[in-house]
């Protein structure tokens, strides 16, 4: 009895290392780039991202901000709107490996780019995600926690979503 105890909390152990290693970053020493210079996007240009029913907003995206860095961010612009013609838009970058997004700028119709002060990556999944996010990252940016391997390749995916990607 007491050994089956001492290998049931070693294997408890093994698994907690195993899972606490899964979520860390997978670089401990990875450094992002500098971000660009917002990029200016266009409205006609938009590729929707489906969102789920209960969203009042239309979410977009355009294809001519996507760009994928060295250190494996996608970056792009992000456009909401609703049904009165309110729009805003983020420039954004994603980072697939640790499921992280980070807001660089915000711009509302005819409006110059804010950058946001000290930017920091938040969760795609904590209380404060961005569920437009999450649903670029599953409909094109990324593959599970890697980045696609090109633009054209995240641009063809958000054009042929598949019937099944948006879970919650």
């Amino acid at each position: 009895m007491k050994i089956e105890k001492i290998y049931a909390l070693g294997l408890l152990l093994v698994t907690m290392s195993s899972a606490a290693q899964v979520f860390s970053d997978v670089d401990p020493d990875w450094k992002e780039s500098d971000a660009p210079t917002p990029p200016a996007f266009s409205q006609s240009r938009l590729i929707p991202i489906d969102m789920p029913p209960y969203f009042s907003l239309q979410f977009g995206v355009d294809p001519q901000t996507i760009s994928i860095t060295a250190d494996g961010i996608v970056r792009y612009v992000m456009v909401a709107s609703n049904a009165s013609g309110s729009l805003n838009a983020m420039f954004e970058g994603l980072r697939c490996a640790t499921g992280e997004v980070k807001t660089y700028a915000r711009a509302s119709a005819n409006a110059q780019w804010s950058i946001v002060q000290n930017p920091e990556w938040q969760s795609l999944r904590g209380k404060q995600s961005s569920r437009h996010a999450l649903a670029f990252a599953r409909q094109g940016a990324c593959e599970g926690r890697t980045t696609r391997s090109s633009t054209d390749a995240i641009v063809k995916s958000l054009k042929n979503p598949r019937p099944d990607i948006y879970q919650q």
